[in-house]
């Protein structure tokens, strides 16, 4: 119903309940029901037209009944109660004797009928007018407000799919008791028995101040039971109103092997990002082009969208315009070969960026070892020339994706980035611009990664490929990533290797098992395969040296260690010989220049 046909019935029906209660009270008290008197109908009067006053300044009226609750009977209260003391003092003024008994009786009255009135509809609306036939029995993990939340919204949605039976809550205080009229079964151990004996079909994970590793260990016991598990939109989501309570969304792999994220020095990064002109190569990839996500949020002047893929930097550059298209930021695409010296040259002469972040590189691991000379002519070539431009033209900071791929390397792909750090780091001892380099480990999700094709092998229906059992890899989020690589560079002071803290190792295989799992498959259906290591990899990925590890972080999740010696002579020769040595010999002394001994690293303090 609109407004104006809710205040009319509501009127019509509080106007009945009013008049009946005070006749009716005057048959309680005094037997007479039938003699309309002086004194009961001008009460009758003043009750009716200081109910509908109240009830109007109140907004008892405005009240959505369907959520009716403790506030709305604190309302009832209120004017039920102002109404008859006012009677009381009409009585007093016009009839000198004020009618108590009658009075009384008739709030009681009053408070019955018209808070009964709004209750009733409620339970017949949730007990009649929505079934829960057909609807999938669902168990709340999180009997706290938002687990209360969902469940009312539940509720009360005939939409909805599914109709909530049970709650688990590891607060011994609650278990035992009803929350909602749904039993709260039990602590987090206690969710397979539970799925069991109350056939649920469905868990909601409605607990929005989960840390990921609290949220890893309640889905390890979900995926015990055969029962589907979601979980509650993100808090800011919810705030913000992108979502609504009831929009539950799978639990992602990011959500178990993710870590809480780290707050940001906003300020350092304001402060050589907003109104500046910032430049990214490889601008178009997952990690690029989430950089320049992350950097857009700071408002620099204009943001330069450098890569050689024609495709994915017309992508990137119509998102983020759509995205910031009232922010005044000026995106700028352009189409380069990190190996093209002039173009670099002429790119940095025409747009004067500030800071320039080189994520541009080759990564594919097994690739790039049948094909060195490219990862040579990428990462090492393509890292010289846009590092040389940006010092020629004054940038005045420059970072450089790394990977942990680069300590102790077994690839080409990990020996030509180690090498490019060292290029790195030389520039910084001969330039005024601050050079830095970030090494993280795997990033989810991104091109190449393990995520991507686990999920195509699911779908196609198994089995997966894992190269060996006892593998394990670092993993950060494409965004988490993205974030310390901006903050890395604002605490930049020239020459540094940050190391960004990727947390605690994960096996491929457990990987593999939680993507089959996840997509609602079990691990005999779509079965595991072991295929054997590739070429270049390693069991396990180290973030540093031992002769570089230092325990302090200079920042949350980041360390910083610089290495004293480098090779430059020996990358140069490379570089101008590759284009004539066999791939093999290529590969050689890659790997040879990129693990050969240097002298004790020297840790910087910052």
């Amino acid at each position: 119903m609109t407004y104006r046909q809710r205040l009319s019935l509501f009127i019509i029906i509080d106007s009945c309940i009013v008049l009946t209660a005070i006749f009716f009270s005057r048959f309680l008290v005094n037997g007479t029901f039938y003699v309309i008197t002086y004194p009961i109908a001008l009460s009758s009067v003043v009750i009716l037209l200081c109910h509908h006053f109240l009830s109007i300044k109140f907004k008892l009226y405005k009240k959505a009944w369907e959520y009716a609750s403790v506030g709305e009977l604190l309302i009832i209260l209120k004017v039920v109660t102002f109404t008859i003391l006012i009677a009381a003092v009409v009585q007093q003024l016009l009839l000198q004797k004020t009618q108590f008994r009658l009075l009384i009786v008739t709030w009681l009255l009053n408070m019955s009928l018209i808070g009964g009135s709004r209750f009733c509809w409620r339970m017949f609306r949730d007990s009649y007018l929505f079934k829960i036939e057909n609807k999938k029995r669902t168990l709340i993990v999180g009997a706290g407000s938002a687990g209360m939340m969902v469940a009312r919204q539940l509720k009360k949605n005939n939409e909805a799919d599914l109709f909530p039976v049970g709650f688990i809550d590891d607060d011994d205080k609650k278990h035992g008791l009803d929350i909602l009229g749904i039993p709260v079964r039990g602590g987090i151990t206690e969710i397979e028995a539970t799925v069991n004996e109350l056939d649920i079909d469905n868990i909601v994970i409605a607990i929005p101040s989960l840390s990921k590793k609290e949220l890893n260990t309640i889905f390890q016991e979900c995926i015990k039971t055969h029962a589907k598990t979601q979980i509650l939109p993100m808090l800011e989501d919810l705030m913000t109103g992108k979502v609504s309570v009831k929009q539950f969304r799978d639990v992602q792999v990011e959500d178990l092997l993710g870590r809480d994220p780290v707050e940001l020095d906003i300020d350092s990064i304001s402060g050589y990002i907003k109104d500046k002109v910032v430049l990214v190569t490889g601008a178009g990839g997952s990690i690029g082009s989430e950089i320049c996500r992350q950097i857009a949020n700071f408002n620099p002047k204009k943001l330069i969208l450098l890569g050689h893929g024609e495709n994915s930097i017309y992508s990137i550059e119509m998102e983020l315009k759509e995205t910031y298209k009232n922010s005044g930021i000026e995106f700028v695409p352009v189409i380069a070969d990190l190996q093209d010296e002039k173009k670099m040259m002429m790119v940095m002469s025409t747009y004067q960026p500030d800071a320039v972040y080189h994520a541009a590189a080759h990564k594919h691991v097994p690739l790039m070892e049948g094909n060195p000379e490219e990862a040579v002519k990428n990462n090492l070539i393509g890292t010289m020339n846009a590092a040389k431009a940006a010092s020629w033209h004054g940038v005045k900071t420059f970072v450089m994706i790394s990977t942990d791929k680069a300590v102790n390397p077994t690839s080409v792909m990990g020996s030509t980035k180690r090498l490019a750090e060292m290029i790195i780091q030389n520039m910084d001892k001969i330039s005024d611009t601050k050079f830095v380099a970030v090494r993280f480990g795997n990033v989810l999700g991104s091109r190449g990664s393990v995520i991507p094709l686990f999920k195509r092998q699911i779908e196609k229906g198994g089995p997966v490929t894992v190269t060996h059992p006892e593998m394990v890899r670092y993993f950060m989020t494409i965004p988490e990533a993205s974030r310390l690589v901006l903050q890395a560079g604002a605490l930049a002071k020239g020459g540094e290797i940050f190391v960004l803290d990727m947390g605690d190792p994960v096996k491929i295989v457990d990987l593999a098992k939680n993507l089959i799992k996840l997509s609602g498959n079990s691990i005999e259906e779509i079965g595991i395969e072991f295929t054997g290591m590739r070429p270049g990899e390693k069991l396990f990925e180290e973030l540093l040296k031992e002769d570089e590890v230092k325990d302090q972080q200079i920042y949350p999740k980041i360390y910083i260690g610089k290495t004293s010696e480098l090779f430059l002579a020996e990358i140069e020769e490379i570089i101008t010989t590759y284009s004539v040595l066999e791939k093999e010999e290529i590969r050689e002394r890659l790997l040879e220049l990129a693990n050969k001994k240097v002298m004790p690293q020297q840790i910087l303090s910052v």
